[in-house]
């Protein structure tokens, strides 16, 4: 269900709930409300008279005539009907006349004296429609020398519980309209950027990563739209390495098959002599050679991106890997005349990580150095301990990578200048093993390179 439909719901239920509220629990409490407010308004009245004029017609300070009057005012003012009834019940002045009433004991229920108030009071034929009777005896010389009783119709009640509902729907009316706007700006705010987002996801389905999405709020709706608009832009980048890798891979292998094909086809068909058949059948062998490496390099980083790189983490002395790795390049590095230099903060140093996996890191840092290095020059491999961490780097004088490449150097297939290694069998792989082991170790691996004067690697691996 679209967000528009359900802010329309929750509209209706808000007024139908508001409506049911009003009309029935409301129309209650208002009519409880009316009742009281109409009582209370003829305690006020008969209490009044009785405290005042009423006593002062008893003690001589008022004529009934002029009591007569005073409450046909007072009936005109406040639409109340008033008796004046003597200690025998006979009523001796009614509000709606000035003449001497002609009402007496017999004509009506004596019970509603006695009353405070009393409801649907029928009194025929002075009275055309029940009646509210509210009913207060007055003293004289310590004995009740009459009754002060009030009238109202019972339909006033009705009346002015009418007059509340047409304020409370007046009121209702009003609260509509505002919820009206305020649903109106909750899709607004709400309903709008979901739909725009709803449509930029669908043209990112389709491949339109060019798709602007538009979110002018500053909420969580525009950090969504800047999440997924990151995710995109993480998208295209990753779709443009994908198309650099398979054209990568595809340059890589296309060379090598080449050669292999040219010359395997040369040798079928005589077109290179017998006698030259080795050297030929040399270059295919190192043709095949490169094609394994590259296999095996792309067969790691397919593991590792899978989750397959699982590490077996001991305690090893790390310049023991470090000598052996030396050893093991001695023969290359007499071969260009380098030298390889050994430096150690301690002569052992233990640190936790996979054995097999630094061996490898080492080998292939230390297997670029001699790669990029004159003759002449050296290498430096050490470890320091810098605090907890063991921070072990391979330096060389060599070439050095230019200033625009060093941020690329551990991206897959990059070469920053392809002509500069005099080892053609390098993948442009190596240096993503590196940072995908180093980092699988949780550790970091740096690079600082000048141009001509040589580059170091170093990372860091926690110390025993």
């Amino acid at each position: 269900m679209r967000v528009s439909y359900k802010l329309g719901l929750s509209y209706l239920i808000a007024i139908a709930v508001l409506f049911v509220l009003v009309n029935f629990w409301g129309k209650s409490k208002c009519t409880d409300r009316a009742e009281q407010n109409i009582k209370l308004q003829l305690r006020n009245v008969v209490t009044n008279l009785s405290d005042t004029s009423v006593s002062d017609y008893y003690e001589g300070e008022e004529t009934i005539v002029r009591i007569r009057h005073e409450l046909s005012t007072m009936e005109k003012v406040l639409n109340v009907r008033i008796w004046l009834v003597n200690a025998e019940h006979n009523v001796i002045a009614d509000s709606s006349t000035q003449s001497e009433p002609s009402v007496t004991k017999d004509d009506y229920d004596n019970s509603i004296l006695e009353q405070n108030i009393s409801e649907n009071v029928v009194i025929s034929p002075y009275f055309s429609e029940p009646m509210l009777a509210c009913s207060e005896p007055f003293m004289h010389n310590y004995r009740t020398a009459g009754f002060i009783c009030a009238f109202i119709p019972m339909s006033r009640m009705k009346t002015e519980a009418s007059a509340y509902m047409d304020i409370l729907n007046i009121g209702m009316i009003f609260i509509f309209l505002v919820l009206f706007v305020i649903f109106t700006a909750i899709y607004f705010y709400t309903g709008i950027p979901i739909k725009t987002i709803k449509i930029a996801a669908g043209e990112y389905a389709k491949g339109n990563y060019d798709h602007e999405m538009k979110i002018k709020s500053h909420d969580e709706y525009k950090e969504l739209s800047d999440t997924i608009s990151y995710m995109v832009s993480e998208l295209k980048s990753n779709e443009e390495k994908q198309r650099k890798f398979i054209a990568n891979i595809s340059h890589d292998f296309r060379s090598p098959l080449t050669s292999i094909k040219g010359y395997a086809e040369a040798l079928k068909d005589g077109t290179i002599p017998y006698e030259n058949k080795d050297k030929y059948l040399d270059v295919i062998q190192f043709e095949a050679e490169r094609l394994h490496k590259l296999t095996s390099s792309l067969l790691q980083l397919s593991s590792i991106d899978s989750g397959g790189l699982s590490l077996d983490i001991k305690s090893f002395d790390i310049t023991k890997v470090i000598r052996s790795i030396a050893d093991a390049f001695e023969g290359t590095c007499r071969g260009k005349k380098i030298q390889l230099k050994l430096k150690f903060d301690e002569p052992k140093i233990f640190v936790d990580a996979d054995q097999a996996r630094i061996e490898q890191v080492i080998y292939n840092l230390t297997d670029n150095a001699i790669k990029f290095s004159n003759k002449d020059s050296e290498i430096i491999l050490s470890v320091r301990i810098k605090g907890a961490k063991a921070v072990i780097s391979v330096k060389d004088f060599g070439l050095g990578i230019p200033k625009e490449s060093i941020n690329r150097v551990f991206e897959r297939f990059y070469k920053s200048d392809p002509s500069r290694g005099k080892d053609k069998k390098g993948t442009g792989l190596g240096l993503s093993i590196v940072k995908e082991i180093i980092t699988a170790h949780e550790e970091e691996i740096k690079v600082l390179s000048n141009e001509g004067a040589g580059t170091e690697f170093f990372f860091t691996l926690p110390v025993s």
